[in-house]
């Protein structure tokens, strides 16, 4: 019984095994081979001295036991950890991730034939089903500069949702730098393709934003980001306003991306610019009030659609004195 609990267990292969050679199997070491071939050897009996045979096989038996609990936490039995195999592995995956991307190139965009994508009126661009839809954003908080607001976000109700709550902190840090605080963000991941280059998502045949959205009342701000890293820094952005009305009921956001105004560092810029649709990298809420306490914003699903009654092209007048760049 005791040796078909060691077969179980796995901790008497190498005790049992036939004697291997290192001719037929090159890839083992002598020392391995005369390993196996001295737990084949076992004593020849006489009649004599079974009596003794037994009482020394009882000792050999504790002997060996002690010997195989010390083979289970003997690091020649850990899994080695190969770095080549894994940067191979991973040089393959963005390979077969480009093999991909150029056979959807070929079929149309994002994969589809073109006629469905001109057609599309509306498409779903995030929702949240999973923790894997969650991976998709980050949050952050005045934390990063020594603030006291704290966000998290976590899988709402029967995982249909996603969950942004916290609690907002205005006080400002005593680092004598810092002016001012109190602000929480939820932000998406720029999407990535093979061999970590930058994607962008193309909205130009659409000219609104739409949300569901369930909130407390508070007013946040829907801030959208161009893949522009070239002529434009990370600190411009295209923002509006979203308000909720808080209360059980979830309500329907309809921005149009005519509405958002170029900002710099938060700051409304004198000159305007209109969004290029084509080119965006990300969209993000703020939540910047200046009222201290806990808030939520309960997010269904992110997406863009077609508004025929919407024909606006830009809200935002400009002049040779704001922006001369556009009347040279």
């Amino acid at each position: 019984m005791a040796l078909v609990h060691k077969l179980l267990n796995g901790t008497y292969i190498l005790r049992k095994c036939p004697k291997p050679s290192v001719a037929s199997c090159p890839f083992l070491s002598t020392r391995f081979a005369d390993f196996c071939s001295s737990s084949l050897q076992k004593p020849v009996a006489t009649p004599g001295k079974a009596s003794s045979q037994r009482n020394t096989e009882g000792g050999l038996q504790g002997h060996h036991q002690r010997e195989v609990a010390l083979d289970i936490t003997s690091p020649e039995e850990k899994p080695e950890v190969s770095f080549d195999k894994a940067i191979k592995e991973e040089i393959k995956d963005h390979f077969r991730r480009l093999k991909d991307d150029i056979v959807n190139h070929w079929i149309g965009p994002e994969g589809r034939p073109l006629h469905e994508v001109l057609l599309e009126q509306a498409k779903v661009v995030w929702q949240f089903r999973g923790k894997e839809d969650l991976d998709k954003w980050i949050v952050t908080s005045d934390k990063t500069i020594g603030g006291r607001s704290e966000v998290f976000l976590k899988m709402g109700k029967n995982n249909q949702s996603a969950l942004l709550y916290g609690t907002l902190s205005s006080e400002v840090p005593h680092d004598g730098e810092s002016g001012r605080s109190g602000y929480c963000a939820m932000i998406s991941r720029i999407p990535k393709g093979p061999f970590e280059r930058k994607r962008s998502y193309d909205w130009s045949q659409f000219n609104t934003l739409y949300l569901r959205v369930r909130g407390d009342g508070r007013p946040w701000m829907v801030n959208i980001r161009e893949d522009m890293d070239i002529i434009q820094r990370k600190n411009q952005m295209y923002s509006y306003f979203m308000f909720t009305r808080g209360g059980p009921y979830w309500q329907e956001v309809k921005i149009p991306f005519s509405k958002f105004f170029f900002s710099n560092q938060g700051r409304i810029r004198d000159a305007q610019y209109q969004l290029l649709l084509d080119k965006i990298s990300s969209i993000g809420f703020t939540l910047a009030d200046k009222v201290d306490g806990p808030f939520f914003l309960e997010i269904d699903f992110i997406g863009v659609f077609t508004d025929p009654a919407h024909t606006e092209e830009f809200a935002y007048e400009n002049s040779p004195v704001l922006n001369p760049r556009l009347f040279k």
